[in-house]
């Protein structure tokens, strides 16, 4: 499999959903409808398949998808039962950003999120512990935030700061919480930032974005020709400095320092911070669309606590238990989180 090809999968996978006639992504399709479309299936292969044509591609990736939801179904579908495992438990919440509280957009610049999402983690950050975990540069999270109370951890969880602002779920020094693990990285950070911006010039629509201890190259305006050759440029420049490592994400390159920190080390420094560690009356609930989500997603399974929750339109491999598929499930998932807080005190 080529890179490109490797690139156009996902997207490929998306357009067989979509086509599939008269399906709706529902979080718990009927069963009789997911049967029927095994069957059809199945009888379009005795007559051959040859003849079927993209009618038969639609109808399989339709029933791969109601596969797929029975192993991670909505969260929303299923929030009774979520709040069940919780109950009893300090839930801590842990959400991405880009794709998760605001829109994947073609610039990363106007990944705005809305007033009505912001108020949604407003509210949860009232009643729970919650932190931002983005592979953007912590300042530029928080601008788009601008709620004090939580906690940031941006580059990946490789610049952690505890909130701003004072509030019942934070210690009284909970400010001073900052933990950077890649500062030794900085300069060439900045050297292959510079490098790498003048290479990627001939490739219209490429752009580098400085995440501080990582750096994302992004490819969605790029042309899918180009894809091959972007890559091949950006390896170029990276041969050069072994301490950095590659990995993909949601139309974006991401080169960052190879040590062993991701998100799920995130997650877990953030527990220890909040006193959480090795505590089995804690609920961590993490929220995310990305590969590099699972290694939150991960983490939570080893640990035999809380629930990772995918945000997705199309089935993916994942760690994560459940799925919600858009950022505006996310507000709802967060909206009756809040709620069914209020309706306990009262």
């Amino acid at each position: 499999m080529t890179k490109q090809t490797a690139f156009a999968a996902e997207d490929a996978l998306t357009a067989a959903v979509v086509a599939a006639p008269g399906r709706r992504f529902t979080s718990f399709p009927p069963p009789s409808w997911s049967r029927g479309c095994r069957k059809a299936a199945a009888r379009v292969m005795d007559h051959g398949a040859a003849t079927a044509g993209p009618w038969l591609d639609a109808v399989v990736a339709a029933a791969e998808h109601d596969d797929w939801l029975e192993k991670h179904p909505s969260a929303l579908a299923e929030f009774e039962a979520l709040l069940a495992a919780a109950n009893g438990k300090q839930i801590v919440m842990f959400l991405d950003y880009d794709g998760t509280l605001s829109p994947i957009v073609k610039d990363p610049e106007n990944a705005v999120m809305t007033d009505e999402m912001r108020e949604a983690v407003r509210g949860v950050a009232e009643h729970f512990p919650t932190a931002i975990v983005s592979g953007r540069c912590r300042d530029k999270v928080f601008n788009f935030v601008k709620l004090s109370e939580l906690y940031y951890a941006g580059s990946h969880g490789m610049d952690i700061k505890g909130p701003t602002a004072q509030c019942k779920h934070t210690k009284a020094n909970a400010e001073a919480v900052l933990w950077q693990p890649a500062s030794d990285f900085l300069p060439v950070i900045e050297e292959v930032y510079r490098v790498l911006t003048a290479k990627i010039e001939s490739i219209p629509g490429a752009t580098v974005e400085d995440n501080k201890f990582c750096l994302s190259v992004h490819f969605r305006c790029v042309q899918q020709e180009k894809w091959d050759a972007l890559d091949d440029q950006v390896r170029s420049v990276l041969k050069d400095y072994p301490g950095l490592r590659l990995t993909k994400g949601r139309k974006v390159l991401e080169i960052r320092p190879s040590i062993k920190w991701d998100k799920g080390n995130a997650l877990e420094f953030l527990l220890e911070s909040l006193g959480f560690a090795d505590n089995s009356d804690v609920f961590p609930i993490y929220i995310g669309d990305d590969r590099t989500d699972e290694d939150a997603f991960k983490v939570l399974h080893n640990m035999g606590q809380g629930i990772g929750i995918l945000v997705t339109k199309i089935p993916k491999e994942t760690s994560a238990s459940y799925s919600l598929r858009e950022p505006s499930e996310v507000k709802e998932f967060l909206h009756k989180l809040v709620k069914s807080k209020s309706n306990q005190r009262d």
